[in-house]
């Protein structure tokens, strides 16, 4: 069979390719629909289980621990040990944590499932982004392969609320059950049809000090921001936890600088357009986040709508995502990657402050489907252009490092801006919780999100150029590419390989 690769260098899509973007694709909406889906199950969970609310509150944490804490371990494994194999690995993990978190009675061991399926998908979402990029040759071909694997996380994203809430009318199990047969066919799947991928050979060994610095100070971060609001982001467990997160990262650095084989080469973040993607991720996920956390609240707690009223309230989001997907690729390739993630921030920014003018007795079609068009289409725009310029122009044997450092900084800005989120809305609760009173104490925080798009915005709009070339295009794969650039740690060396490989495409 001809193999992905060959078929994407020589510009086709074969059946094969299209099946290995496939299996790609639906880890990825497994990854974004466990995140979405159980928040609408945890009042039936805690009903059957007998759990508190602290307790159910590590359901979702748990998964949001193990994922952003181990997503740089994650990406740089799959450079390391290959990212097929990975890959695989853990899918088949996810597989039966999946099933297990259907199948338990009891809290911890519902918070354990939930906090492996996390891990899980921390080896996944990197590995399988590199896949991608790796696969694909850089330029059209990957714009559209991104904007495809992109658009079914966030269309995941969206779907899970509204499955959720058809599910857990059911059962809340099924919630739980439902991604184990989806994730055993795209593994046997992916058994034929991803692509063999060798290990790094001529890697300068394994940077143990710097996987051990790294995943812990991740996970004492998520941790310590997700506590915060419970413990008192003045209290003294908080802040010696985040002075601890200080000094680990501290050391991670000064261990990373001199590592010869680092988890992340913190040279490519000289890049401007990489510490721009990275930046844009924490405030796209971080600001989308708190307002869904914020409008699934208000929508039940103060207007009374169901579980599935409210999934459906943010389906015509979601829908928009889903049917730009083919669309997306090219309008990257017109109009260049800072644009569009500018003008994506713009349509999030005016969505949230649109939001703002909410009552107790919104017409759907004046108040709130403006805000949902608006925010689906910045997410369509957004989303697949932060990994397309987090991944362009990055050597393959770091392919997976970069593709860990841009979910760990997805999920870490999701963590820490509805922890902020909660904490504004926590500082404003009413002593008397009328409808009118509880409303106006979640205005501060549909501010916060909106101050955290407009800060992206500020952000996105450094990268945009006014004249000039919009960017360049690979054409021709430099030999260090091919090679796999192993022990290339020159970033001039690299930047001149790539430079002349490229020509530039008129704005």
């Amino acid at each position: 069979m001809t193999s992905p690769l060959t078929a994407a260098s020589e510009g086709r899509w074969t059946p094969r390719l299209w099946g290995t973007l496939l299996v790609l694709c639906a880890a990825m909406f497994l990854d974004a629909l466990d995140v979405s889906m159980v928040g609408v199950a945890l009042p039936s969970i805690g009903s059957d289980l007998h759990l508190s609310t602290s307790t159910l509150q590590w359901i979702v944490s748990g998964y949001i621990l193990g994922y952003g804490g181990l997503l740089l371990l994650g990406g740089r494994t799959a450079d390391l040990l290959g990212r097929r194999q990975v890959f695989l690995v853990a899918l088949a993990v996810f597989a039966l944590a999946s099933l297990l978190g259907g199948l338990v009675d009891s809290g911890p061991l519902l918070i354990a499932s939930r906090f492996i399926k996390g891990l899980s998908a921390a080896f996944t979402a990197p590995a399988g982004l590199s896949i991608i990029t790796t696969t694909f040759p850089e330029g059209p071909l990957r714009n559209r392969a991104l904007a495809i694997y992109t658009t079914c996380a966030a269309t995941g994203f969206s779907m899970g609320l509204v499955l959720s809430g058809l599910l857990t009318e059911a059962s809340w199990r099924l919630t739980m059950l439902l991604p184990a047969p989806i994730a055993l066919a795209a593994l046997l799947a992916g058994l034929r049809l991803l692509p063999r991928s060798a290990r790094e050979r001529d890697h300068d060994g394994y940077d143990l000090p710097g996987a051990v610095l790294g995943t812990a100070s991740m996970l004492l971060l998520v941790f310590t921001v997700v506590q915060a609001p419970e413990a008192g982001w003045t209290s003294g467990r908080t802040l010696l936890s985040f002075l601890a997160v200080a000094a680990l990262l501290t050391v991670f650095v000064l261990v990373e600088r001199r590592s010869a084989g680092p988890l992340i080469r913190l040279g490519v973040l000289r890049s401007g357009s990489q510490v721009r993607a990275q930046l844009g991720a924490v405030a796209f996920f971080g600001s989308y986040v708190g307002f869904q956390f914020l409008t699934t609240l208000y929508m039940q707690s103060l207007l009374g709508w169901s579980a599935l009223h409210t999934a459906l309230a943010f389906l015509p989001a979601g829908a928009l995502v889903a049917v730009s997907s083919t669309k997306v690729g090219s309008i990257v390739d017109r109009f260049g990657t800072p644009r569009l993630i500018a003008t994506g921030f713009a349509l999030m920014v005016v969505g949230y402050a649109l939001f703002l003018r909410v009552d107790l007795d919104p017409v759907y079609a004046a108040v709130v489907l403006p805000s949902m068009l608006l925010i689906g289409a910045a997410c369509a725009l957004v989303f697949p252009s932060l990994n397309i310029q987090a991944t362009n122009g990055v050597a393959d044997h770091e392919q997976g490092m970069v593709s860990g450092l841009l979910n760990t900084s997805v999920q870490v800005g999701g963590a820490i801006f509805l922890a902020i989120v909660t904490a504004a809305v926590t500082a404003g609760a009413p002593a008397e919780p009328t409808p009118q009173a509880v409303l106006d104490s979640y205005r501060p925080g549909f501010m916060v999100v909106t101050g955290v798009a407009l800060a992206g915005l500020l952000i996105a709009l450094t990268g945009v150029r006014g004249r000039g070339t919009r960017g360049s295009l690979v054409v021709a794969r430099s030999a260090a590419n091919e090679a796999g650039g192993a022990g290339k740690s020159d970033d001039g060396a690299a930047a001149d390989e790539a430079d002349a490989a490229r020509v530039p495409v008129r704005d």
